[in-house]
C-alpha cells in the first residue's frame, strides 16, 4: 500500500489510480504517457512500487517514445538475444509471430515468455522493470500472467522462509532457452555475454525493504545441492509459489501500456492460435541492481 507521502503525492496529480480487484496492480486513467513530465512521474513512480505493476490504455506510443518513457525509471537494457531487436531501436524487443508478407507465420517468437519467469534474473545486475506495449492482439487468447512474490514469501511457514532465505539459485539464460527454444540455441557470443550467475533464493527489495521469492524459469540448480536435486526443488518451489500468491492476468487491448516491477513479481504469456492470429508486443526492460 502507498505510504502517506505517497498516497499525498498521487492524491495531488492529474491522473485517477483505479486499483484492480485483488489489488494487484493499478491502471492510471485520465494522462497519456507522453504527457507525463518530471513533475508528475514521481506519482507515476510511487504507484509503481505501492501496486507493482501498472496499466496504460489507448496510448499512442511509437517506438522511440517508448524507450523515452522507460528511460524514466533507469538504465535501458540491450538485450543479449539481438534477432529480437526491433530496427533503429535496439531498447526494444519484439515479440511476434508474423511474418515478412505480414501473415501469422505459425511459429512462437519466444516459447520462453510460456513459464513464469522474472526477466533478466539471468544476468548479474537485474532488471528493474519491464514494459510491454501492444500492437497487434488477437482475438482470442495471447494475455498476460502475473505472479505477486512479496505474497508468495509471506506464504511460507516461519521457519521456512529461514531456510530458503539462506540459498541461493544458478540462473542461466542458456539453459532456459535450450529447454523451451532447442532449436534456435543462443549463439557462442550471446552464450559468452550472459554467463551464469547466483542469485539469492528470496531477494530484499532495495526500495520497499520488503522480501520477495526469487526464482522462476531461468533458475538451473541450487547451490549446494546435486543437480538433479536441485532441479526437483526448483520445479517444486516454482510450483508451490505460484499456488500460494496473488495472481493477475492480463487480456490485451490493442495500444495497452503495462510496465511492472521485475523485483517482486513473475509473469508469462498465455497460448494463441499462431497460424490464425497475429500478435505484436514490443518489450522495453530497465536494468536494476544486484539482489540480495
Amino acid at each position: 500500500m502507498p505510504t502517506v507521502a505517497a498516497a499525498r503525492s498521487l492524491a495531488s496529480q492529474p491522473f485517477q489510480l483505479r486499483p484492480f480487484e485483488g489489488r494487484l496492480g493499478a491502471e492510471i486513467e485520465g494522462i497519456a504517457v507522453s504527457a507525463i513530465d518530471d513533475a508528475t512521474f514521481p506519482a507515476v513512480y510511487d504507484a509503481f512500487l505501492a501496486h507493482q505493476l501498472l496499466l496504460f490504455r489507448d496510448q499512442d506510443l511509437p517506438p522511440g517514445d517508448q524507450v523515452a518513457f522507460a528511460r524514466r525509471f533507469g538504465q535501458v537494457q540491450v538485450h543479449v538475444m539481438n534477432q529480437y531487436h526491433a530496427g533503429a531501436h535496439p531498447e526494444l524487443y519484439t515479440l511476434s509471430n508474423v511474418g515478412p508478407d505480414g501473415r501469422p507465420n505459425g511459429k512462437h517468437p519466444d516459447r520462453g515468455t510460456l513459464a513464469w519467469h522474472t526477466d533478466g534474473s539471468w544476468q548479474r545486475h537485474t532488471t528493474k522493470a519491464t514494459m510491454l506495449y501492444a500492437e497487434v492482439i488477437p482475438s482470442c487468447g495471447g494475455g498476460t500472467g502475473f505472479a505477486d512474490m512479496y505474497s508468495a514469501f509471506e506464504a511460507m511457514p516461519t521457519d521456512e522462509q529461514e531456510r530458503l532465505a539462506k540459498l541461493h539459485a544458478i540462473h542461466n539464460l542458456d539453459f532456459s532457452r535450450n529447454r523451451r527454444h532447442g532449436d534456435e540455441p543462443m549463439t557462442d557470443a550471446q552464450r559468452k555475454a550472459a554467463p551464469p550467475v547466483e542469485q539469492p533464493v528470496v531477494r530484499t527489495h532495495p526500495e520497499t525493504g520488503r522480501k520477495a521469492m526469487y526464482l522462476g524459469d531461468h533458475a538451473e540448480r541450487i547451490v549446494g545441492m546435486g543437480y538433479d536435486e536441485g532441479r526437483a526443488f526448483i520445479d517444486g518451489l516454482n510450483e508451490r509459489i505460484i499456488a500460494v500468491c496473488r495472481t493477475y492476468f492480463h487480456d490485451w487491448r490493442p495500444r495497452d501500456l503495462m510496465v511492472w516491477d521485475n523485483r517482486c513479481l513473475l509473469h508469462k504469456a498465455g497460448t494463441y492460435d499462431l497460424a490464425n492470429e497475429p500478435r505484436v508486443i514490443r518489450r522495453c526492460t530497465v536494468l536494476g541492481d544486484t539482489p540480495s
